[in-house]
């Protein structure tokens, strides 16, 4: 499973701007949803990403890193997207697409912020 915003397969029609639209937050969501597997298999939980003053040092992106080689990928399509940022502790969280598109997917206690 990969998580490219605008992957394209050779010989598929061309993109037009509602069906861009769908795939990236089509991707968007399956990036989220693959962090919030890797993040429970890892031991952290989902507030650890969705409470601003929280987040993930650069240590704990690197321990994800190497428990799935596709966070990397995961990661960038998160902060391209302006799903995730940094805060000002240099952690990574997300931002308030972030929050709304896990609280969407995972429900009302998914993304509170503590």
């Amino acid at each position: 499973m990969h998580c490219n915003i605008c992957h394209r397969e050779e010989g598929a029609l061309p993109m037009t701007p509602s069906t861009t639209g769908s795939i990236a937050q089509r991707s968007l969501r399956q990036c989220l949803c693959n962090m919030a597997a890797l993040l429970y298999r890892e031991g952290h939980v989902l507030e650890s990403v969705s409470s601003p003053h929280r987040g993930l040092d650069r240590q704990a992106l690197r321990r994800l890193a190497e428990a799935d080689h596709e966070w990397p990928s995961h990661q960038r399509t998160l902060e391209r997207s302006e799903a995730a940022t940094y805060n000002i502790q240099k952690r990574f969280v997300l931002t308030d697409l972030g929050r709304e598109l896990l609280f969407e997917m995972f429900g009302e206690g998914a993304a509170d912020i503590a």
